[in-house]
């Protein structure tokens, strides 16, 4: 069994203007602090494109949802985009049901989200 890491937030880089963020885990309000605090730097920067994976997140409540409606806000307000990369059904199902999915773009790879 994969060891896995405490930290909600595996990675944060910029790359060629893309802002990518990488979440593992549960994002919950526990972990919610961490997320805002690690994108903080990042998102000063007014990036046209952020790319937030999903991939390993098993789990996310209200206070996930809300910090990934004020990074869409705040990207949106500088004309850029916000892009989820394959959140697993569970996750999911949680922007659907709060028909957040139609705000979001949501891509099951990377590249799928690079072009967008």
């Amino acid at each position: 069994m994969p060891h896995r890491s405490d930290k909600a937030v595996q990675e944060v880089r910029e790359e060629n203007g893309v802002v990518l963020v990488k979440l593992a885990g549960e994002i919950d309000m526990h972990r919610t602090p961490e997320v805002m605090q690690a994108v903080d730097a990042p998102m000063r920067s007014k990036p046209k494109r952020v790319v937030v994976d999903l991939s390993d997140v098993e789990y996310m409540d209200s206070s996930g949802v809300g910090t990934l409606v004020h990074m869409f806000r705040q990207v949106n307000s500088n004309g850029g985009k916000l892009i989820l990369v394959k959140p697993n059904e569970r996750v999911r199902s949680v922007f659907e049901i709060t028909r957040l999915d139609r705000f979001f773009i949501i891509c099951q790879d990377q590249q799928e989200a690079l072009k967008q």
